[in-house]
C-alpha cells in the first residue's frame, strides 16, 4: 500500500487544490492532505477551520484523510508513512520553487520522493491569494471554490451580512 502526502496551507481550498487531490487519490492507495499550521504566515482561516473546510471538500474521496501538521513536511511524511509528497504546479514559475524544495526534501529525507502534478488548465491562474482578493471585493466565488468554502469566505469578509450560497 502506497501512501502519499499532499501538503499545503489551503487558505482556502480551491477547485485547483481539489483537482490535484482527486487525481492523486486515484493513483495512490491512501492520500493524506496535510494542512500546514504556519504561524509565520498571515492566514485568513485558522488551521482548524482549514482542516474542516478541506474535510468537507474531500468527503466523497474514501481513501483521503485530512490532518493538520507543523514542522518539516518530510518529517510529517515519515510520521504518517508517506513515501511520496505531491505538489501541484500551476505554471512554470511554480516549477523553480518546487524544484528547489524537492531537492532540499531529498537531502533531508532520501526515502521520500516528490511528485509534481500539473494543475488542470482551467485552474492554472487560480491562487488562494487572488481568490481572497476577489472575495474581499464581493466577487462571485463558486466557480473557484466549493460552495461551503464560498460561504466561509463571505462570513470572514462580511461577518454582519446575511451570507448565502449562490
Amino acid at each position: 500500500m502506497i501512501t502519499a502526502l499532499y501538503p499545503g496551507s489551503f487558505d482556502p481550498v480551491t477547485h485547483g487544490h481539489l483537482d490535484i487531490a482527486t487525481r492523486a487519490s486515484k493513483i495512490f492507495d491512501r492520500l493524506i492532505i496535510g494542512v500546514y499550521a504556519r504561524p509565520q504566515k498571515e492566514l485568513l482561516f485558522t488551521v482548524e477551520e482549514r482542516v474542516k473546510l478541506m474535510e468537507e471538500a474531500v468527503a466523497h474521496l474514501p481513501n483521503v484523510e485530512v490532518r493538520a501538521y507543523s514542522g518539516l513536511t518530510v518529517d510529517f511524511a515519515r510520521a504518517v508513512g508517506a513515501k511520496v509528497i505531491i505538489r501541484g504546479l500551476r505554471m512554470s514559475a511554480d516549477f523553480e520553487l518546487e524544484f528547489d524544495m524537492a531537492l532540499m526534501n531529498k537531502k533531508l529525507a532520501d526515502d521520500v520522493e516528490t511528485l509534481c502534478m500539473m494543475t488542470a488548465a482551467r485552474y492554472q491562474f487560480l491562487s488562494s491569494s487572488l481568490l481572497k482578493e476577489v472575495a474581499q471585493l464581493g466577487g462571485c466565488l463558486e466557480e473557484f471554490v466549493p460552495k461551503h468554502v464560498a460561504v466561509a469566505l463571505r462570513k470572514k469578509y462580511f461577518p454582519l451580512a446575511e451570507v448565502k450560497s449562490t
